[in-house]
């Protein structure tokens, strides 16, 4: 293993490389390094607040908006009514009542 301090003589030559500068909206500056024949990408997350980058500088991405958190309760009254609700818990409560007659 006589390569160098950290196998640099195994490397061999490094790709050319290029920095692209991307700004998030909080004004903060990132600056990826790529391979010349890298495809480069629209957007990089900010190292600093993770906030998504673009390479406009006067015109950064907007944050992303983030949802609240939501019960389960929360996602079953936005697909049905209460009507729906009433309908199904009759229809739930009948069937106990018939299984309790059963037993």
């Amino acid at each position: 293993m006589g390569a160098g301090p950290s196998g640099e003589s195994e490397r061999g030559e490094s790709a050319p490389r290029r920095r692209v500068s991307y700004w998030c909206a909080n004004g903060h500056e990132a600056r990826p390094s790529f391979s010349m024949d890298a495809e480069v990408p629209e957007e990089w997350d900010c190292p600093r607040c993770g906030l998504p980058g673009g390479q406009n500088e006067q015109s950064p991405p907007a944050a992303p908006r983030t949802e609240p958190y939501k019960t389960h309760l929360a996602y079953v009254k936005e697909r049905r009514s209460d009507a729906d609700g009433e309908a199904i818990l009759a229809e739930a409560l009948e069937r106990l009542r018939q299984r309790r007659e059963l037993i």
